[in-house]
């Protein structure tokens, strides 16, 4: 029993340490290439640079237009996702709360537009916003980012709000708390696990999309950091070089916050889960 106990531990010490490396080797690829000429990394991608060209990282931060891409990136990114959290959790609530057929109705439709793919209305949405002269603005994108994140957040607060015990809002509410108070002091913080899940999973999305972006964003002031990647691309060549290290610039910023905030991310998840 117990070589056959030793057995099932290192084989399942295998599969992880064959995960790692599996998640983990496209980003060191990435890194390891950044630091190479075009020549050396279409000859020889997967060996290691004779020389670090750290002069890659000085053309694609130049080149991208950095500082006013992340600025950009980093608007979009917070607004969004703190929008799609706030009224995703108070639409939720209120459906939940607030039973009739009209609610049902609307929760339903609202789930229901998850299944519609956005390749199917990219051209219309586009042509609606460009006759509206709404194209080329941040703030529109914005608003389209709340659109198609709000039916899953509100998806998920649906199903963790219908465990949350009435009869703390009513406790709430016989101390003379308003509904409006009732919400934001009681019921907004015990959705905090729920909360920090669908802020991972928008600004993981946010943060690294391109399509929706490059249909609305035109002007270079007005791009994100995925975007000003795409300065590397010619008519017949690719600066493979400074696009690798403008990647791992764009890649950085979310790296570094999961890395300072794991123990707050894996914690809400977890009490999520107990929930």
């Amino acid at each position: 029993m117990a070589g056959q106990s030793r057995i099932i531990s290192w084989s399942k010490f295998l599969v992880l340490v064959i995960a790692v490396v599996l998640f983990v080797f496209p980003f060191l690829l990435l890194i390891i290439n950044s630091f190479k000429e075009n020549q050396v990394i279409t000859s020889d991608p997967l060996g290691l640079p004779s020389a670090f060209r750290w002069d890659n990282y000085v053309s694609a931060f130049t080149k991208m237009g950095y500082v006013s891409a992340f600025g950009n990136s980093l608007l979009i990114t917070i607004t969004a996702v703190v929008l799609i959290a706030l009224l995703a959790a108070m639409t939720a609530h209120f459906f939940v709360r607030h039973k009739s057929r009209l609610n049902q109705y609307l929760f339903f439709l609202m789930v229901s537009a998850m299944i519609i793919p956005f390749q199917a209305i990219m051209i219309p949405l586009v042509k609606i916003y460009g006759s509206l002269n709404l194209l080329d603005n941040k703030w529109s994108l914005i608003y389209m980012y709340i659109g198609f994140g709000s039916p899953l957040a509100v998806f998920i607060y649906h199903g963790f709000i219908k465990s949350i015990p009435l009869e703390l809002e009513e406790a709430a509410l016989m101390d003379g708390c308003g509904r409006i108070q009732t919400f934001f002091k009681i019921v907004l913080p015990v959705l905090l696990p729920t909360s920090v899940t669908i802020t991972v999973l928008n600004v993981l999305w946010i943060w690294n999309d391109f399509l929706l972006p490059s249909l609305v964003l035109t002007s270079s002031e007005q791009r994100t950091l995925p975007l000003s990647t795409f300065y590397f691309y010619g008519t017949y060549t690719v600066d493979y070089g400074p696009l690798m290290a403008g990647l791992v610039l764009t890649l950085l910023p979310v790296l570094l916050v999961y890395m300072f905030a794991q123990k707050y991310i894996i914690q809400g998840v977890m009490q999520g889960s107990i929930k």
